[in-house]
Formats: C-alpha cells, sequence, structure tokens
C-alpha cells in the first residue's frame, strides 16, 4: 500500500480516470495474444513499491512511489491480462491496474472463511501479507465467494481503485482467479485495470501418469500437481498397476506390491495436496488385462488358451476368485482415494485379440453361453466383467471410466450407460470411431494417441508429441488422428488430458519426462480452457511460457 500522501492523490487520479473510463471487451484468447502496446500503456502508471522478487519488466512504472501524478492524468485502456491459459474475457478500463506494494495484502471476505488456504498460498507467492478476514485497504486483493454468479469453476476479477476482488460461487472458481493475478504479475509487474470473466471451456483437464511402469517419487508427483494447478488443470490420473508393476501399497493384498512403491501414508499426502490445488486424482487399477503385476503373486488366476499357453497380463474372468480378487483392491484403493472418479481400464484383453477366442478360450466361450445364453460370447462375458467392476463402484458415489477399446461393438450384453469413455486409439485392429460412441449418448474425454500420448523411447511409431503441434493443429473435436468430429458432439466432450506411458521406463529419466511434457502440457491447457484460437503466434506462447516459469 502507497503513502497516506500517495493514497489521497491516486484518489483524485482515479476519479479523474472514472470521469472518463471507457470500457471494451477483449475477445477470448486476448490473454495470451495482447499487444505489448497495452502493457506499456498501463507500465506509464505509478507503482507501489513491488518486492524485491516481483519481476523486471519494461512494463514497471517508470515513477517512483514518492513521485505524484498530476490529478488531471488520464489513463489508456488496459489491455487483458497475459497467462497460460489465456482469459476468456476481459473489460478494459482506464487506471493503474494493481501491482503487490510492500503493504499489499490478501484478505478474505465476510462469509467466505473457506477460502483461507487459496488466500494464504497468494500471499506466499505475491509475497505479501495474508490478513485473513480484516477490512481490505487500498492495495489489497479481496477473495470472496457469491453464490450464483456462474459454474463452479468460473470467476470474475476486476481491478479497480487500487484493489483487485477476485469472486466465485465456488473455491475453484476463486482459485482460478489467483492464477490469474499471479501468472500477470509474473509476466508483466501488473494485473491490468479491469474486469476479467473467466471460465473453462472443458469440464476435465488434465495429465496422466503411468507409474506402474515407471516408478516416479512423491516429491516429482507434487511438483507436477503444482504445476498443473497455475495452468488451471484440474485432474491427474494415476495408472499405478501393469504388467511391470503395482506401485500403491495394499494392505488387502501386500503380495502384488512392486518393491519400488509408494506408500499409503505418501499417497495421502500427494491427495492433501492435490485437494488444496483443486485437482481431482483419477486412480486406475486396468482390468481384465494389463494385470501382470497381480497375477505374478496369484499365478492361478492367469488366463491360459486351449494349450494351457499362459496368456500375458489378461486374468481368468471365468474363474469367480478372480473378480474377489479385483474387488477387494477396488474396494481398498476406492477407501484411499476421495474423488468421483474411478478407471476400470478394460482395454487390450488378450483373449480378444485372437482370430477366434471362444475357440481360443473355451471355458470363457461356456460361461459366456450359461451367461446369456446361445448367442453368448467372449466379447459378452468381457462386458459384463466391467459391468460387474462398474457395479461394485455404485454403492461407492464413484463414476466409472474405461478405455474406449473396452466397449464393444454389437453383442448381447451392452456396456452400462454410466461408463464414461475415455478415447486414446484409432491404432487397434478394429478399432471404433469416435462417433460410435458419441452417437449413443456417451460422454467422452479426449486422449487421442495421435497429439496426446507421450509414451517413452516411442515404440510402435510414437513420436513424444510436441506443444506446436498441439496448439497450432488440435482442439478437444480431435478424438481420433487428426480429424475433427462433427461439432454437434461438443457438449459430450468432457474435456482431454495429455498421457505420460512408460513402455521403456529407462528411456528417460523423471527431469527429462519433466522438461519433455512441458509446452505439451501448456498447450493443452490453453486448448482446454479457451476455445478460441489462440491470438499469440507459437513463437510468442513460448515466450510467454519462459516469462511465467521464470526461464525468460
Amino acid at each position: 500500500m502507497w503513502s497516506s500522501r500517495g493514497t489521497q492523490v491516486i484518489g483524485a487520479v482515479f476519479a479523474a480516470a472514472i470521469a472518463t473510463s471507457v470500457a471494451a471487451c477483449g475477445s477470448g484468447g486476448n490473454g495470451s495474444g495482447s499487444s505489448s502496446g497495452g502493457r506499456s500503456a498501463s507500465a506509464s502508471a505509478p507503482a507501489a513499491s513491488a518486492p524485491a522478487s516481483a519481476p523486471s519488466s519494461t512494463a514497471r512504472s517508470s515513477a517512483s512511489p514518492s513521485t505524484s501524478p498530476s490529478p488531471s492524468r488520464t489513463f489508456p485502456l488496459s489491455a487483458a491480462p497475459r497467462g497460460i491459459p489465456s482469459v476468456r474475457t476481459h473489460q478494459a478500463a482506464r487506471g493503474p491496474g494493481w501491482r503487490p506494494g510492500a503493504k499489499s495484502g490478501v484478505v478474505i471476505a465476510s462469509g467466505s472463511g473457506g477460502l483461507a488456504d487459496e488466500g494464504k498460498l497468494l500471499a506466499q507467492e505475491l509475497k505479501i501479507a495474508y490478513r485473513g478476514t480484516a477490512a481490505a485497504r487500498s492495495g489489497d486483493v479481496v477473495l470472496a465467494l457469491k453464490s450464483g454468479s456462474g459454474t463452479p469453476e468460473s470467476y470474475t476479477l476486476t481491478v479497480s481503485g487500487g484493489q483487485v476482488r477476485i469472486t466465485g460461487p465456488d473455491q475453484a472458481g476463486v482459485f482460478y482467479g489467483t492464477r490469474t493475478l499471479k501468472q500477470s504479475v509474473r509476466a508483466d509487474g501488473v494485473m491490468p485495470e479491469g474486469v476479467v470473466k473467466d471460465r473453462p471451456g472443458r469440464p476435465q483437464r488434465g495429465l496422466n501418469l503411468d507409474i506402474a511402469r515407471k516408478y516416479y517419487t512423491p516429491g516429482w508427483i507434487e511438483d507436477r500437481l503444482r504445476e498443473m494447478a497455475d495452468l488451471k488443470l484440474n485432474q491427474l490420473g494415476l495408472h499405478f498397476s501393469d504388467d511391470q508393476g503395482f506401485r500403491i501399497e495394499s494392505r488387502t493384498h501386500p503380495r502384488i506390491v512392486s518393491k519400488q512403491h509408494l506408500s499409503q501414508a505418501q499417497v495421502r499426502q500427494i491427495l492433501a495436496l492435490a485437494a488444496k490445488l483443486h485437482i481431482t486424482v483419477v486412480p486406475e487399477i486396468d482390468s481384465p488385462g494389463h494385470l501382470g503385476a497381480v497375477l505374478a503373486a496369484y499365478p492361478q488366476l492367469q488366463l491360459r488358451n486351449v494349450s494351457g499357453v499362459p496368456t500375458k497380463g489378461a486374468i481368468d474372468i471365468s474363474n469367480p476368485a478372480s473378480a474377489r480378487l479385483i474387488d477387494d483392491l477396488i474396494r481398498e484403493f476406492a477407501a484411499l482415494f476421495p474423488g468421483k472418479y474411478w478407471h476400470l481400464g478394460g482395454d487390450e484383453y488378450q483373449a480378444l485379440v485372437v482370430p477366434d477366442p471362444e475357440a481360443s478360450y473355451p471355458q470363457l466361450a461356456q460361461l459366456a453361453v450359461k451367461k446369456y445364453g446361445s448367442k453368448g460370447r467372449v466379447q459378452d462375458l468381457t462386458t459384463g466383467w466391467t459391468n460387474d467392476r462398474a457395479a461394485v463402484l455404485r454403492p461407492l458415489k464413484k463414476t466409472p471410466k474405461v478405455w474406449n477399446d473396452g466397449i464393444f461393438r454389437g453383442g448381447v450384453v451392452q456396456a452400462a450407460k454410466n461408463l464414461e469413455v475415455e478415447y486414446w486409439t484409432g491404432r487397434e485392429a478394429g478399432a471404433r470411431p469416435p462417433v460410435d460412441y458419441l452417437s449413443e449418448g456417451r460422454p467422452v474425454v479426449n486422449l487421442n494417441d495421435e497429439y496426446l500420448y507421450y509414451v517413452l523411447g516411442q515404440p510402435n511409431n510414437f513420436i513424444y508429441p510436441t506443444g506446436q503441434r498441439i496448439y497450432q493443429q488440435w482442439t478437444p473435436l480431435v478424438l481420433r488422428g487428426t480429424k475433427a468430429v462433427p461439432a454437434r458432439y461438443s457438449k459430450q466432450i468432457l474435456g482431454g488430458r495429455l498421457a505420460v506411458w512408460g513402455d521403456f521406463p529407462n528411456a528417460q529419466t523423471q527431469d527429462q519426462v519433466a522438461q519433455g511434457i512441458r509446452m505439451p502440457l501448456r498447450a493443452v491447457s490453453q486448448k482446454l480452457w479457451n476455445p478460441a484460437k489462440p491470438t499469440l503466434s507459437w513463437s510468442g506462447f513460448m515466450a510467454l511460457a519462459r516469462k511465467l516459469d521464470g526461464t525468460a
């Protein structure tokens, strides 16, 4: 906050500015594409003393805090704040904007005490005071809950009269407003005058991490959560069971756990941080395939073909003990993970990739006929398995997700209606196009392997995705390959995630993975939050990312 004399003079300036104020709405995506001219215009305003850690910039005021501007001085219209993802709309105004000063603080509005965590984090990041529910003063940031003001993740950020006020109907929305403020100050030293009204384009936005095939330390995972939060991403998928490893401590079946794993205490710590950052963690125990680590401890449950040869990673779904084992694990880990989603997997069950599943696996074929009649097939038995696991989740209040190749065309048994489809592949033999699922009315999440798969070692013609390609070519409607589905299905596409898979776990260190996904994750964030075509060029987007990361 400025000195009392400076406050009085600036009050006069604001009165003059208001008298000549002109408002204008910025176009969608303007936050990432604002011109430098608009930025320097705001910069000519008198500035409070910023902390030493605040970034130096040509956007900083050339006047010292003790310099008194003329009371008749007016300001150019502000430009939109810069950040990743860019804000949806910004109503420009005339004024100096807001800068963190030596006497600035974060305060929580009356009745909004639930925002204490958000307020403390912002104060720490901006290196200003946290004053809780104290009365707001000039130079402060005010956080407030305001019911009925939009969707839960929406927010309004207003800079006026020397204050910033961030409101939203839910803590998540207010939190995202604090990310916009933090990024704008980091990029340009100032939060421009005016009003931001912002909301995400898609409700599910995030990163999928395969910790089954490659172990990642708890600290590394927590760093990714912090990175995601600044990008307004809200979902971390954890694929922690596969043929190569089971990476979280199990107390019901300890024999299945890999030597290198996360303890449940470590997972709780990760989950606690995720909750503070408004990120939901989605656990995945893939079945009935990809269970090699589990079956190493229970070999009697491994599927064998008609010749008695074990089938890699596949559990024998005709054995009742198989269902009991997987359901034990679902119940155990559903209690550990409090989020609303659970991933059942369902992909690449090897019994279904042979030319004649009924001939190759007669035990499965016989049970399919017994359960579903003469037309029952192994496909139906597999669908029934997934439906049964989804039924286990129902009383646990979890929304089940499955990979797209776990829902089959035709058959006697239909996949449960409440399954969210996570569409990843168009490469698999017989893979169904996205419109098949959309036309059935199913919700779909985009994990298009053409753009969003970061597969370590780049096997099977996978190439590490680039942020540039995602930024310039991909949208949430591009579910398979490079072609978008018809826009009429847009509302069914809930969002997307960048996915890291550990096929060759030693191909990169965890630090190399973090660097490799840095720009792809930022591009995904931009495309899932703001549906408008980005206004920044790719080089401009990279330059902004470096500024925000402190590497410019």
